[in-house]
């Protein structure tokens, strides 16, 4: 029999600390245990939505059906270089367990926070590496036809922050497991990824790059940038990096000679970073009532203490509509709305 727990709070599920309640909330290990809980929703009629870490959403309200949550765990190397991570293992921890095993391509993703299993959908990245680069096969369960799928990484349709599983597997599949295919570091063959902002300077005084010193400096950015959930409750970083057209990416350079930008796409586009058209629009460290943008990172809003989901997303949409005035771009929000 499904035992859900009633009116659960999802106050300490999410990273932004907001206030909401779950009609229901039911954990799962296994497949056949989600597939026993899809059935019962389907039998009593009641919307469920997957919840992981909690990192990267806005609960904009109680949710009136059965909130999931995955618990198994666990991380294995079914062959040399293959790593197998399972829908409930913390990101960093997985990055840890990579690098001190000497296996090359998540460095760069260190300390983003969420689940294992949540990297695939977001196509998680920073510092010039994205979750794509080394996902070799993605695991899946079907809630429409409840079988459990494996789709090449190939196919997972890949973008910016986008994937298959926010397009047309949105709300069908449920990732339960992920497999990476890293390299190893030994034998001097590995290359390794320094070349975006400041992490080259920060990996050679290190010592030069290496797995554990590239890991060693991308957590040391990223804690003197991005706010502690637990002190200022936040999503890290709530803005996508715009994309525009090489054009008007060197129209705006002439204007401002500042503006970093990263060529992509064969150089036909460039990726503006989304933090330094807020700061230079002038929200950086902008307070109102009981929300604000952290002082050190313009791409992070923060809860400082008893706001709403309202509120945040007003100052979000002030945010955007500041920028698309000064600049003529349109930020999209990196974050789930729930």
């Amino acid at each position: 029999m499904t035992n859900f727990s009633d009116n659960f709070t999802l106050r300490g599920r999410n990273t932004f600390g907001l206030d909401a309640t779950a009609r229901h909330w039911a954990e799962f290990r296994t497949n056949d245990r989600l597939r026993e809980l899809i059935l019962a929703c389907r039998e009593r009629d009641l919307p469920w939505y997957v919840l992981s870490g909690g990192s990267n959403i806005i609960l904009t309200g109680n949710f009136p059906g059965v909130v999931l949550h995955p618990t198994a765990d666990g991380i294995s190397e079914p062959e040399p270089g293959l790593v197998r991570a399972e829908a409930a293992v913390v990101w960093d921890d997985l990055v840890s367990w990579a690098v001190e095993r000497g296996l090359g391509g998540l460095e760069n993703l260190s300390l983003i926070p969420g689940y294992a299993g949540a990297a695939p959908v977001q196509n998680i990245g920073a510092y010039g590496a994205e979750a794509k680069d080394t996902i070799e096969t993605v695991e899946y369960f079907d809630t429409e036809t409840l079988e459990t799928v494996r789709i090449a990484g190939k196919d997972c349709a890949f973008g910016y922050r986008d994937s298959v599983f926010k397009g047309p597997l949105r709300g069908r599949a449920v990732v339960t497991a992920v497999e990476f295919r890293l390299a190893p570091e030994a034998g001097g063959k590995y290359t390794y990824n320094i070349g975006y902002g400041d992490l080259r300077d920060r990996v050679m005084e290190l010592g030069g790059p290496s797995l554990k010193n590239i890991r060693r400096a991308v957590i040391a950015i990223r804690r003197e940038k991005l706010p502690d959930p637990a002190v200022a409750g936040n999503a890290g970083s709530f803005f996508k990096n715009p994309v525009v057209p090489a054009g008007q990416a060197e129209a705006l350079r002439r204007q401002y000679p500042d503006m970093p930008g990263y060529p992509c796409d064969n150089g036909t586009q460039v990726k503006i970073p989304a933090a330094w058209l807020i700061d230079r629009a002038g929200w950086k460290g902008f307070r109102c009532g009981t929300v604000g943008v952290h002082p050190r990172q313009a791409l992070v809003l923060v809860n400082l203490g008893g706001a709403t989901a309202q509120e945040i997303l007003n100052l979000a949409r002030r945010i955007i509509c500041d920028v698309e005035k000064k600049f003529g771009i349109t930020l999209s929000m990196e974050v789930n709305i729930l």
